[in-house]
């Protein structure tokens, strides 16, 4: 992401003995990683091929260590196992530590920043409560598509279509109310607000603790914890390279953005699409996106990670409302997340590790539909 799972997104997620199902060799994916690069390389230049590399990295380490956000949040409300949410902090805190002295020391560098708006309340509420039900957050959707798993391919086109809507709509919201937004890198320097926050997730660990089951952690072993660390530094590259922290929906969005347009329907009237700076995008190659190369290179390595460690992809077998719930749930997944200005990546984890307040107000709004999730989630009868 031990307690009964549901036998699909267990088959997905953990680790078996059995040889692959994929007739897919392991040294064939692993070539196709290193031609993306190549090819990225020559046609883009070397930042994107870079950014597909991280985007590798992102899916092989989700995937290996079943690190899952949405997973982390359900089992701490459902067992009181603070496992994952632990290593959540951990991940932010080598992000943080890295990357505001970064940014305080080069401008051109930017956070996750993000207005404190209606539509952030709204919109990390909603996400909060979607992602219990489709079971994964934006990068959960995508590394267990790249799993092969086919919940997660089916919610993953109608989170791409929220997505795109959210982003259309989104100056509407924004005009019902929004303050400016506030990063404390700038406010404060970095060196208090890396005591600040660092203090802020040491004590809410402290309370997890405090609070914790007595049943064994969804996560055995130290994979979890060298995920966790993985990603921080992983995402402190993404901000080197690309001048951006590592996000999810944007990418998703023009995609379908791009589709929307192969139809032949014309965006530049459009409040948000009509921008020249969106206009720029859908006229080039995806590739020149750097979200979308590395959500493209999370799919590719969380695919390579279950190949090289024999994990299979799994038969699903599910009654009609909790598919039609899963994919709603999906559309409001990319739907809400373009309201809050990101997802558990491009918010919480980015926001808080860049310095920027939206970060945590995401958090606590997104919890919280969390735990009416959950509910939703035992409703309609799927297992945790």
């Amino acid at each position: 992401m031990a307690s009964p799972l549901n036998p699909a997104i267990r088959t997905a997620v953990a680790q078996t003995s059995e040889p692959s199902r994929s007739r897919l060799p392991r040294s064939l994916l692993v070539a196709c990683g290193l031609a993306g690069f190549a090819a990225i390389t020559w046609l883009v230049g070397w930042r994107q091929g870079l950014l597909w590399l991280i985007g590798l990295g992102y899916g092989v380490l989700l995937a290996a260590a079943a690190f899952g956000f949405t997973t982390g949040w359900r089992v701490w409300i459902t067992r009181r196992d603070p496992k994952g949410l632990w290593a959540q902090f951990v991940g932010i805190a080598v992000a943080m530590i890295i990357s505001v002295p970064l940014l305080a020391a080069q401008p051109t560098l930017q956070g996750a920043d993000g207005p404190l708006s209606i539509s952030l309340l709204v919109g990390a509420f909603v996400f909060g409560a979607a992602m219990q039900v489709a079971d994964g957050c934006g990068s959960g959707t995508l590394y267990k598509a790249g799993l092969g798993h086919p919940v997660s391919l089916a919610v993953l086109p109608a989170f791409v279509f929220g997505s795109f809507l959210g982003a259309a709509q989104l100056p509407a919201w924004l005009s019902l109310g929004a303050l400016p937004p506030v990063n404390l890198v700038h406010r404060l320097g970095a060196t208090q607000t890396l005591i600040i926050q660092l203090a802020a997730l040491a004590l809410l660990a402290a309370l997890l603790w405090r609070f914790r089951g007595s049943q064994p952690s969804r996560w055995r072993g130290s994979a979890v914890w060298w995920a966790a660390i993985g990603l921080g530094l992983l995402a402190t590259a993404n901000l080197a390279v690309a001048g951006q922290p590592w996000g999810i929906v944007y990418g998703l969005g023009l995609w379908g953005a791009k589709i929307v347009q192969a139809l032949g329907i014309d965006l530049s009237g459009n409040a948000f699409w009509g921008l020249p700076a969106q206009q720029a995008q859908l006229h080039t190659t995806v590739l020149a996106d750097n979200t979308s190369v590395t959500d493209l290179g999370l799919l590719l390595g969380a695919l390579i990670a279950a190949r090289w460690r024999g994990k299979a992809s799994p038969a699903v077998t599910l009654p009609a409302r909790q598919w039609l719930a899963s994919i709603i749930a999906g559309l409001l997944l990319g739907y809400s997340s373009r309201l809050a200005f990101g997802c558990n990546v491009g918010a919480y984890f980015s926001g808080i590790a860049t310095g920027s307040l939206h970060g945590w107000v995401w958090f606590a709004c997104a919890f919280a539909g969390s735990l009416i999730g959950v509910r939703l989630r035992h409703r309609l009868g799927m297992q945790d």
